[in-house]
């Protein structure tokens, strides 16, 4: 026997969470399906918490800003507006001015400083620095609170969360997809691909080419400080070291953009490169002490332009994507979730316009290149 539903949603992390919320909302009968045997254990409960509004691509900017709007009125959300420091290298000046003027003229709040006026929080070395750049707005949030407070909600509409229930494969009979589980058959008009650092795998087994692909991240943190810090989730562009205060804390990274694929645990051989390029540009991170116990690792999703897949997939019947954040799912979440139920019940997304972010971009020549990924 197969169990029925109006859509479907691989995955219940945030963003598979927000979308069965809103989903549910409009009046649609919703199964969720996730392999683990909890919500949010992928890279929602992985990530290092930040939202941001400082991109470079103008659907980047407003999916992050309309997401932090409903963050504020989320008790369960646990927004702090902390910010973020951008630490820009001379010779990315310009075009992130450029950026600046985007995000302002998008209505989101960004200062630009002097690299003096930036080590109000956190001496810095600043040789081939020209400036810095902080979002008021930007900050942290606790990514778990948030994808269970919108379970909680997509279940008291009436939305079915099935746990342990892995996609072995799907396809398209008739006017239905066929979901074929470890723990039975599903069917539904419509299927939402939203499995995170699995959705290129959950895509190829309904026979369909996602270029999503997963990439390992490492999250290093210190032992507690003697008197701890306060201030923003800093990041020096010239390196892609970042890192920010959590509680007696800092947490702190670099991505390796060689590690792909499904490699688990910690790889303590990138700590050297990590700190190396941390201490260049912060020699008192010399000082701090590691605490190996308290780090931790997780996937980012990746896709080839390090934008989103939103929307309906071209040439297949009732199929969507919400998948390929590269890093920005819990930041983008909120708004995502609104935008696919747009797309599914109305036919379209209205909120954003999502159409620089939908699956066509990939048979163009020319793909728009989000600049700020960390």
């Amino acid at each position: 026997m197969s169990t029925t539903a109006d859509v479907i949603v691989v995955g219940a992390g945030i963003i598979g969470a927000a979308c069965a919320y809103r989903l549910a909302e409009r009046g649609l009968k919703v199964r969720l399906l996730e392999a683990a045997s909890a919500a949010a254990r992928g890279s929602t409960g992985k990530s290092a918490a930040g939202v941001r509004v400082q991109f470079t691509e103008a659907a980047n900017v407003l999916l992050s800003w309309h997401s932090i709007q409903e963050y504020r009125q989320m008790p369960e959300a646990g927004y702090r507006p902390t910010g973020y420091l951008f630490l820009v290298p001379e010779e990315a000046w310009e075009s992130h001015l450029r950026g600046v003027e985007l995000q302002r003229g998008l209505g989101v709040p960004v200062e630009v400083y002097g690299l003096e006026a930036a080590q109000r929080w956190f001496a810095f070395e600043p040789e081939g620095l020209a400036g810095a750049t902080f979002g008021p707005a930007d900050g942290v949030v606790d990514p778990h609170g948030i994808c269970i407070e919108y379970l909680r909600r997509a279940r008291s509409l009436g939305a079915e969360l099935h746990l342990e229930t892995e996609l072995l494969r799907a396809e398209r009979r008739g006017r239905m997809w066929r979901l074929d589980t470890s723990r039975g058959a599903f069917e539904a008009p419509v299927v939402l691909n939203a499995a995170g650092a699995w959705a290129g795998e959950v895509g190829r087994r309904a026979g369909l080419n996602i270029p999503v692909q997963p990439a390992r991240r490492m999250v290093f943190a210190t032992a507690p400080l003697p008197q701890p810090l306060s201030g923003p989730l800093t990041i020096d562009l010239s390196s892609g070291f970042y890192f920010r205060p959590e509680g007696e804390r800092l947490i702190f990274g670099k991505s390796n953009p060689a590690d792909v694929g499904f490699a688990e645990g910690m790889d303590w051989s990138w700590l050297e490169p990590t700190l190396e390029a941390g201490m260049l540009r912060f020699p008192w991170f010399e000082r701090l002490a590691l605490d190996h116990r308290a780090s931790w690792w997780g996937y980012y999703e990746v896709t080839p332009d390090h934008n989103p897949i939103l929307g309906w997939m071209p040439g297949v019947e009732g199929w969507v994507n919400a998948c390929g954040f590269s890093g920005h799912g819990v930041q983008q979440a909120a708004a995502v979730g609104r935008l696919m139920a747009e797309e599914i019940v109305d036919g379209r997304a209205r909120l954003i316009d999502i159409d620089a972010l939908r699956y066509e971009r990939f048979s163009r020549a020319v793909e728009a290149l989000e600049r700020h990924i960390v």
